[in-house]
Parts: structure tokens; sequence; C-alpha cells
């Protein structure tokens, strides 16, 4: 007798007993039920900014609930078809409410609209528990204008104030914004749930520290420290208080890098043998980004994005770094660094003065991913081989200036008592503070 293959999807955030009806209706179909997740960034390229629960967490919920045989991922616009085909299915099972929308997969499969539970839906339990969030930033500059109208589009995200030292700064973006102003930090700590340090580099530690003794949950901007002892530190108190402290590189949470690392992961190149990163930005003076007072610098400026791509391709255990540099007036406008692992090796290029290509290239004994400039921003990238035929485009958009999936994500943790998030590891922050820290203390800088 042939087994009948059932396959349906859903996001299933909060999962909730209506999920578990439909799952169990699906499972009654047949003798085998696949389930596929939606993934983060699929969701988001939905406009579904609100999912509570990021993909391991739903993936393991469904898996807990015993009707599925089968959980995979949905990744991409089409792959219904795909997986239907891929898989054999006979049966593709939705819920009602989706009625007439799939009755083209009739041409691959049987389409069944089941009945949903009525009076429960994730949305509505989203609502009844929402919590917002009053937010506040410190420092008033570029990434905090463009920080502002991207919370926007985050449920539970809503910012309140801004702390600046410098009064007249501080009150002409609580002007734009409609937020309340403060010179005073402990003022400004006492009326804001979250903090988001978006201040000059070399302020970051103190602010977040008294943040988070403050007991308020943390987001800050990058480079988020230029000391491997205060990471250390930091991390610690929020672990001990038991808060979140994520670094705000906002590449770590677009949807295309997180593609881009799962596929090098997967083996799709091969073994990873070389990294390239590279990223410049010309930056006329006087400005902070060329003052040494200030740690200006390419490689305090850029080396957190530079360094990112390495580190989640190829890990925190390197062997050895070593850095040139064109230094004008006691910064660095190049750097080129070389970083040596057991099996594999990495360079990054930085200029600020100095202008460069802005891709990434990850090289393996089977291929290669091209990520074309500027890869940091990235929404497209292409796996190429010997066999030009073979070679595959991925695209996947992002909305607005990006900085959304960071705040997503830093409020998924906070609701969800996540201390860490697999997109950037707490552990992968300190190592790209380690070597940035390495070079400011000048360990084999060699001026060129």
């Amino acid at each position: 007798m042939l087994m009948t293959r059932v396959i349906t999807y859903g996001t299933y955030d909060l999962l909730h007993q209506g999920h578990l009806n439909l799952l169990r209706r699906a499972k009654e179909l047949g003798d085998y039920l696949i389930v596929g997740v939606t993934s983060d960034s699929f969701d988001r390229g939905r406009g579904k900014l609100n999912v509570r629960n990021n993909v391991l967490e739903r993936v393991e919920a469904v898996k807990n609930t015993g009707y599925a045989d089968e959980v995979i991922i949905e990744d991409y616009l089409g792959q219904k078809i795909d997986d239907i085909q891929k898989y054999d299915i006979d049966i593709f099972a939705i819920g009602s409410d989706w009625a007439g929308k799939f009755d083209y997969l009739n041409e691959y499969c049987k389409v069944v609209y089941l009945p949903r539970t009525e009076g429960i839906s994730s949305t509505q339990l989203r609502e009844e528990s929402q919590t917002v969030y009053r937010i506040g930033i410190v420092g008033s500059g570029r990434i905090a204008n463009r920080f502002v109208p991207e919370t926007k589009v985050v449920n539970g995200a809503h910012v309140t104030a801004v702390m600046n030292p410098d009064k007249e700064n501080g009150k002409s973006f609580a002007k734009i914004y409609g937020l309340t102003a403060y010179t005073n930090f402990d003022q400004f700590l006492e009326d804001v749930d979250l903090v988001y340090v978006a201040s000059p580099h070399l302020t970051h530690y103190e602010y977040v520290k008294r943040a988070l003794q403050a007991d308020k949950h943390v987001l800050c901007e990058i480079p988020f420290l230029l000391s491997k002892d205060q990471a250390l530190e930091l991390y610690g108190l929020a672990e001990e208080r038991n808060l979140v402290l994520l670094e705000a590189s906002k590449t770590a949470f677009f949807p295309a890098f997180g593609h881009i690392v799962t596929l090098v992961k997967s083996g799709i190149i091969g073994d990873v043998v070389d990294v390239k990163s590279s990223l410049s930005k010309m930056v006329p003076p006087p400005t902070r980004e060329l003052d040494a007072a200030q740690a200006g610098g390419a490689m305090t400026e850029h080396a957190s994005l530079t360094l990112l791509a390495i580190i989640k391709v190829l890990g925190i255990e390197w062997h050895d770094v070593d850095f040139r540099s064109r230094i004008e007036n006691g910064v660095d406008i190049y750097t080129k660094g070389v970083i040596n692992y057991p099996h594999a090796t990495a360079s990054f290029t930085l200029g600020i003065g100095v202008k460069t290509e802005g891709n990434l290239v990850i090289s393996g004994t089977k291929g290669y991913v091209y990520v074309p400039a500027p890869w940091w921003l990235t929404d497209f990238f292409e796996v190429r081989y010997e066999d030009q035929t073979k070679n595959k485009k991925y695209f996947y958009g992002y909305d607005g200036e990006g900085l959304r999936y960071e705040i997503q994500e830093w409020l998924s943790m906070i609701v969800n008592n996540r201390r860490s998030c697999y997109k950037l590891r707490r552990r992968e922050s300190i190592a790209i503070v380690e070597i940035i820290e390495k070079y400011i203390k000048g360990e084999k800088v060699t001026a060129i």
C-alpha cells in the first residue's frame, strides 16, 4: 500500500491550540506529515516584524508537538512547488483562512483547506500580551537619526527619550522626533525601559555599564568596545543581572547575510580556505572619523563589520593576525589585516582616506561566494563554480535602513528571555573586540 504524504506550512509563532488542531488535522489526512516553518527572513520579507519566536524556537516547538514526521524551513517565494515535487507530496494542507489562495497547487497535488480554530491566533496572542517598551537613545548623531524611524515598524518599540550632554544637540534631535531630551544620564535611565547606545566610541563602556547597573537591557552600536577585558566585564554583568546586551552590528541581522553564512556552513562551496572582506568610505576633514583623540581611523570605524564576516564564517579560533597601515595625523586612513586559522586564512581591507572595492569573497574547495559592494548592505549574492552553468544567484531584500531587523531581534530576546543570539553570539562579539584592541595596542602593526 502506497504511503500518503502530506505537507503544510506556517509561522507557528507563539504555538497555540489552533496550531495544534491544524497539525493534527493535517496528520490525519495521510501517513507522513512534513511541516514547513517559515524562516525569520521570509516572514520579515512579508512584513512580519512582530514575530516573537525565532525560527529555531519555532522549529523546536513544532517538533515537540509530535505531529510532524519531518520539519523543513520555508525560505523563499515559490518554494512550495519545489517542495511538493522534491518530497513527492500527495496532499497540500493549509488553514481555511487561505481558501482559494493555493488552488494553483492543484496542478501538482491535492489541495485541502482545513478548518481553523475560531477565537485564537498568534496575532491575537501577541496583541493581548504586547508590551510597549520605552526606548531611550544615548547620542543624537547620524545613526540615531536612522534608528528612530526604524523603530516605528517594530511592534513594542517606542522611542521616548534622548540623552546628550550637549544640550542644544539633544534638544534639536528631540524636537524633530517628539522626544524628551536629557543631559543627566541618571534621570534619563529612570524614565526609560531600554537603552540604545549610539554615542561616540570612547563613551560606550561607561554608558553601557551604568545602564546595565540600572537594570536596563542595552543595544550598543559598533564598534561595541575597544577592550576585550571591558567586553568580558559587560557581558558578564549582563549575564549576572539577567539582561540582554546586544551589539548593534546591523549586517549580522540582514536576511542576505544570514543566508550567506548558512549556505557556506552547509558545504555548498566545500571547505572554506579564504575569506576576503573590504570596506571603505572617503571622509573629508575635519570629522570625528579622522580625529585620533576620538578613536578615529579606518580600523575603529570599519573593522567591526569586516571582522564580522570573517568570524561568522571561520570562527573565533584564529592563530595570529598582523596589520599594515597608512597613517596620517595619528589615524590610519588605510589598514589591511591578515588573520591566520589552522586550515584557512582571511584578510580585510579598510579605508577612510583610501578607496577600495567593498566586496566580500569566500573561497572554498568547490566554488566561491561573491558578494558585490556594498556587501555589508547586500540584498544579493552569487555562488560561483568552475562550471559556470552551475552558478546560482540569490536575492534577499531588506526594508528601510535595515536597522529594524536588529531592533526586532533585541526585543525578541527580551520578550523570550534569551541572552544569546545565534546571529551574533557574545563570544563572536568579544573576538571582534579583541582583534581591534590588538591593533590599537600596536601588536604586529607595520606602517606603510
